[in-house]
């Protein structure tokens, strides 16, 4: 209060842009540095995550996901999670640990790996020569659950963040890109391959396949943050490997290029791994108010029509969609690439793919739940889905031969739909 009186600050103007989107930058491939995935353990209000996606060979999605999550003065939580989901037998293997001793760096390695009690997560060179680095996982999850995995990244496909430099991947959110009330920022490796096993109720399970990695911090409480996330993530072993993933996010009312009330804006991210080869990064910022017609570059998540859902209170959508197109990052192939892909997932009374509509709140850190406030009468869900599906691809056919006329490429698709207020 008394520094408030006493500011020599000048005044914020109150129609003054207080969102500064990703999405805009005018570099759309920032390649990592070592540093853009090493854990920042931030103070403050922060949510850092690193997300292990892969698909199995039998078409089982194995998620396992560490989370470090901080309040000001109180201790930090870390929780290591893991979701197993058979698409075949339908069934599900969930853990939620909270995590004791938890380090980074572990000694003798860097701040890309971290330790603790039950698990290890390990950054280092890859031996096999075609992938230029990996992570080994092991975690020990509970007496019937054990991880042992390896997930290296192609050489071929190099990880990105959307912008360069030490600030590539941030969004800012407060009138001041330098003194930001908050941010949220993602790093991808868009394509991974995996080897190792799953122990269940002392049963190897193989674990080979291909996925994605993305580490995330969101600097900002997430009830402020976000009204809607949507994801998709894809994976095809057809021609010698085709990845597109999508990280879309929609404002609150309050941050949007005319301060508050000009919120709604809808930032996403994306990427085509084409060819086992980087084909194109895409980010597009919609803001409120504001059509969108065709561009050279897009990065689209629709949902195709809603309806409600009793048992969330939400309009979920009966089908989604996601879209890409940008220009070729292939040296010395010109033109541009774009791509779609489409998704029946149901209605509420007769389901297509779902995997599980998790309670937000209930997977939160107790904490935090304290100190976030929602909407009276709303309640955080996340949507997951996973079906088999067909990406449609155009482009130059130095990158796929036919691929200026078209091509579908049969994978698998994981996707998700959060509806937080």
């Amino acid at each position: 209060m008394f520094s408030s009186l006493f500011s020599t600050a000048p005044p914020v103007d109150p129609k003054a842009q207080n969102l500064f989107p990703v999405s805009e930058s005018s570099d759309l491939l920032g390649e990592l540095e070592a540093k853009d995935l090493e854990w920042t353990c931030a103070g403050g209000f922060a949510a850092e995550t690193q997300i292990f996606y892969q698909f199995l060979q039998d078409g089982t999605m194995l998620m396992c996901q560490v989370i470090h999550s901080s309040i000001g003065l109180w201790y930090p939580t870390i929780q290591f999670t893991c979701k197993i989901y058979n698409p075949t037998t339908k069934e599900t293997i969930w853990r939620s640990v909270n995590v004791t001793n938890f380090t980074t760096a572990p000694p003798g390695l860097d701040k890309r790996s971290s330790k603790a009690d039950q698990f290890s997560i390990t950054h280092k060179p890859s031996s096999d020569g075609s992938h230029a680095e990996m992570y080994t996982i092991r975690a020990n999850l509970s007496d019937n659950l054990q991880i042992s995995l390896d997930v290296s990244r192609p050489s071929s496909v190099p990880g990105f963040k959307i912008g360069k430099g030490p600030k590539g991947g941030y969004s800012y959110f407060g009138s001041d890109q330098q003194k930001p009330d908050g941010y949220v920022v993602h790093r991808f490796w868009p394509r991974t391959k995996a080897s190792g096993h799953i122990i269940h109720n002392g049963r190897a399970i193989v674990a080979e396949g291909h996925g994605m990695l993305v580490h995330a911090i969101q600097g900002i409480r997430p009830d402020l943050l976000a009204s809607r996330w949507n994801f998709a993530h894809f994976q095809s072993d057809a021609h010698d490997g085709v990845s597109a993933i999508q990280m879309e996010f929609r404002t609150l009312d309050t941050h949007g290029r005319h301060g508050p009330g000009s919120g709604g804006v809808v930032v996403n991210v994306g990427s085509l791994v084409l060819g086992g080869k980087l084909a194109a990064v895409t980010a597009e910022t919609k803001w409120a108010g504001e059509g969108q017609s065709v561009k050279a570059v897009m990065s689209r998540a629709h949902h195709l029509n809603p309806v409600h859902d009793p048992d969330t209170g939400y309009m979920q959508p009966t089908a989604v969609e996601f879209q890409w197109a940008g220009p070729s990052l292939l040296p010395g192939v010109d033109g541009s690439v774009n791509a779609s892909v489409h998704l029946d997932v149901g209605s509420p009374s007769s389901p297509k793919g779902l995997i599980e509509k998790v309670d937000f709140l209930a997977e939160i850190p107790y904490v935090i739940k304290t100190m976030v406030n929602y909407v009276a009468g709303t309640k955080p869900f996340i949507y997951q889905w996973q079906d088999k599906a067909k990406l449609v691809v155009r482009g130059p056919d130095a990158i796929i031969p036919g691929l200026s006329e078209g091509l579908d490429v049969e994978g698998v698709l994981y996707t998700e739909a959060s509806f937080i207020s």
